[in-house]
């Protein structure tokens, strides 16, 4: 048992104007308490699962958190759909709560949660490569080949973006 969750890595929040962003591992039903602790700690409001669910949502749904189910298949690029949903979601809850944390999880954090968190810097305007290295800084091994392609091929339509009274971009 120890030996499967060392070789995760520790969440890691990634923030960037006015964004805030947890990205973190598939917990189990095990590890769920202190899971949930990790998310109080950083105020995540909403977390969204883009792997098939392995654990009882219930807990955390009691700490108030809502749990979004957006699957979609491991090491490839999110359907538009979700992309459509993922950044919807962002739109409104960076408007509505300012300063909360949106956490986001697949099994590692490696793949899936960190191409939905470079989207949400794309759309508000950082460079692809910008947004890359933004990201592995923090979360080493994040990205394969095909969502390197995907993120580079990506044109955002700046759905993140707007000046509001105060000449903020992004979604404040």
């Amino acid at each position: 048992m120890f030996s499967a969750v060392k070789r995760f890595q520790a969440p890691v929040e990634i923030s960037y104007d006015g964004m805030r962003f947890l990205i973190t591992h598939n917990p189990t039903n095990a590890t769920l308490c202190r899971f949930i602790e990790e998310l109080k700690k950083y105020g995540v409001t909403t977390l969204v699962r883009v792997c098939d669910a392995t654990y009882d949502k219930a807990p955390i749904e009691k700490e108030g958190i809502q749990v979004l189910d957006w699957p979609f298949d491991d090491g490839a690029p999110p359907p538009s759909q979700i992309v459509d949903d993922w950044l919807n979601l962002l739109k409104t809850k960076f408007r509505e709560e300012s300063g909360c944390c949106v956490a986001v999880h697949c099994v590692a954090g490696l793949g899936r949660a960190p191409v939905l968190v470079a989207l949400a810097l794309l759309e508000c305007g950082m460079k692809y490569e910008d947004a890359v290295q933004f990201i592995r800084q923090k979360r080493r091994g994040a990205f394969n080949s095909k969502q390197l392609l995907y993120l580079e091929k990506y044109r955002p339509k700046m759905r993140l973006r707007f000046k509001d009274a105060n000449s903020h971009c992004c979604v404040q």
